[in-house]
């Protein structure tokens, strides 16, 4: 119990973690303020509380699928979240957009943290009634989410000492990353709402990784790793990733152009 309470709650708490650690690292590297984390944190936690209390009555909401969908409403509005975020950063340098760019961060460190703080307390909720097994789950998710924030640590102080070169190619690839996994996610929960017709997977790479074990757990949280992916699900994680490469590109070249 020790070892999965580890696991749940750091895949939980790490994707937040380094969501938070690219919007960090680029308020340090861009001079731009940071004192809307902690209202951000506040809010969304606050929010996350109410939702986890109000699960039932949610979950009944949308005939039965109400949690479902607002889940993965909050995955696509993350994923929005970092459209934005990435496509106005390449805009940086002009410096007229980062009243907006601190808004967007601020929107995104909210939903993350209502959508990883009420599975949080969701999970912990579930062993109050049970002596025996709430002190390994806490002391397994206090561990876990040392874990997760040490990965997020670790990652801000890398993108903030890398050059700005070097750290822009890692900020980029880690917003793919979470962005990719905020739309595989998202797609997999309407599929279990029935919002998206079930497929027969492309692939299984269970035997390789399982879903269930700490590496596929992991993957999960870093990347949205699916052992079975549907059709759908490959379709909407190339077609979301291409489409934030291509906007944040144009953005890229337009800031680029000399000013008249």
């Amino acid at each position: 119990m020790l070892l999965n309470a580890v696991i749940i709650i750091l895949r939980e708490v790490i994707e937040a973690s380094l969501l938070i650690s690219i919007f960090l690292a680029f308020c340090q590297k861009y001079n731009v303020s940071r004192h809307w984390l902690m209202p951000a944190l506040g809010i969304g936690l606050s929010l996350a509380t109410l939702y986890a209390i109000n699960i039932n009555i949610v979950s009944q909401w949308l005939e039965g699928v109400g949690q479902e969908i607002i889940n993965a409403g909050i995955h696509i509005v993350v994923y929005l979240v970092l459209l934005v975020f990435l496509t106005l950063s390449m805009t940086i340098k002009t410096g007229r957009n980062k009243p907006l760019i601190i808004l967007v961060m601020l929107i995104g460190v909210i939903f993350a943290s209502i959508r990883e703080g009420s599975e949080i307390i969701l999970y912990i909720h579930g062993f109050i009634g049970i002596p025996e097994l709430l002190p390994p789950v806490l002391m397994g998710g206090i561990i876990g989410a040392g874990i997760g924030l040490s990965v997020g640590v670790l990652f801000y102080y890398l993108l903030v000492n890398l050059s700005s070169k070097q750290g822009a190619k890692l900020g980029i690839l880690l917003c793919l990353c979470v962005a990719g996994g905020m739309v595989l996610q998202a797609t997999q929960l309407l599929s279990q709402a029935d919002w998206i017709t079930s497929q027969y997977p492309l692939w299984d790479t269970t035997m390789w990784i399982s879903e269930r074990s700490v590496l596929g757990q992991l993957l999960y949280a870093l990347v949205g790793y699916e052992a079975t992916p549907m059709p759908i699900q490959v379709i909407s994680y190339i077609s979301a990733l291409s489409f934030m490469i291509i906007l944040a590109a144009f953005s890229y070249v337009y800031s680029s152009r000399p000013q008249s």
